[in-house]
């Protein structure tokens, strides 16, 4: 957290000093939010609220029952708990300002923190998505080379993956934020949009958008198609393998195993795909707006869920815990 904070500060100079050079510093961005459903504001509110709380709650449960359990003290763990901080860090990112719109019928941020708030959600992206790809080769050994699973992915090993996709992210991500902070941002700033994202972002310059939208395009086919590419093939293995198998029991317990992943894979990737690497610029900003919603909270509402409720140990080891606190709890009465 102080490191997000210092990257935080880090990052906002920077931006002060570009937006100075182009006087673009002390424009706001007014953002419309959920401006067609006023009626409903309250219980929008209120159900944007309870989820934001689950999935903070959620992911928190996962890092901590992984963090404190010996028996989930494998590989496969260690990456969950660092896809669980990727979905804290994106939903603390978007879903705040999105209730403060919700409830104020709109409101306004500062270029420099829709740039720098665009920056973070990037990042969280970036990272995710390459986790989920370290997370299919660490199932990939774990189902086609078992003997040797656990001297190729030792925590040296997972170390190294986790570093490679957090600074991935951190510097692919400031490629195309240091290309977007250079526009030119002019007229009405007002976009009908939820958070700072990209496609608001280009929406309202009135600069020559096109090097940044080619830049972010093969960037996008670089962080989601060739990641996406790499983890069908290795299921395509893994289901080889499994084919192999002749015992039924241990086919499903394998299948069982990857199942999970496999559904936050299709999830997130697919809503991306169709934001950022999709080749077609006539899609509109309204569609990419609704869309944004799933990655940016259904995503990471569904992914404690799947991981906790389609995962056996997970499940035993939380059911040790709710024991261990229904005994204290009779022990105080």
């Amino acid at each position: 957290m102080l490191l997000q904070i210092l990257t935080s500060r880090r990052f906002t100079s920077i931006h002060q000093i570009m937006l100075k050079e182009n006087h673009t510093e002390d424009k706001d961005v007014f953002f419309l939010g959920f401006h067609h459903i006023r009626k409903h504001k309250v219980l929008l509110f209120i159900v944007f609220f309870l989820l934001y709380t689950m999935i903070l709650a959620g992911n928190l449960l996962i890092i901590v029952l992984v963090s404190t359990s010996r028996c989930l003290k494998i590989p496969m763990y260690f990456f969950l708990i660092h896809l669980s901080l990727s979905d804290i860090f994106l939903t603390t990112d978007t879903v705040p300002s999105m209730l403060h719109f919700l409830l104020k019928e709109g409101g306004n941020i500062s270029i420099a923190g829709c740039i720098t708030q665009f920056y973070f959600l990037g990042c969280s992206g970036i990272t995710e998505c390459l986790l989920l790809a370290a997370m299919s080769y660490d199932r990939y050994l774990a189902v086609c080379f078992p003997l040797h699973y656990m001297s190729i992915m030792d925590l040296r090993c997972c170390s190294h993956l986790v570093i490679c996709c957090w600074t991935l992210g951190i510097g692919l991500m400031m490629i195309t934020t240091l290309l977007v902070s250079k526009l030119q941002f002019c007229g009405p700033m007002t976009t009908d949009y939820f958070f700072c994202d990209f496609a608001p972002l280009i929406e309202l310059s009135c600069s020559d958008t096109s090097i940044v939208k080619t830049v972010n395009f093969l960037l996008a086919i670089l962080v989601t198609i060739l990641p996406f590419g790499f983890i069908v093939t290795t299921y395509i293995c893994i289901l080889l393998t499994v084919l192999e198998i002749s015992s039924n029991t241990e086919r499903k317990k394998t299948f069982s195993t990857c199942s999970s992943h496999i559904s936050t894979v299709c999830m997130y990737y697919g809503t991306l795909v169709a934001i950022y690497a999709n080749p077609f610029p006539g899609n509109s900003l309204n569609m990419k707006k609704n869309i944004s919603l799933l990655y940016a909270v259904v995503t990471p509402f569904f992914n404690p869920i799947i991981y906790s409720l389609k995962n056996q140990e997970i499940r035993t080891i939380l059911n040790v815990y709710i024991r261990k606190l229904s005994k204290r709890n009779d022990l105080c009465i």
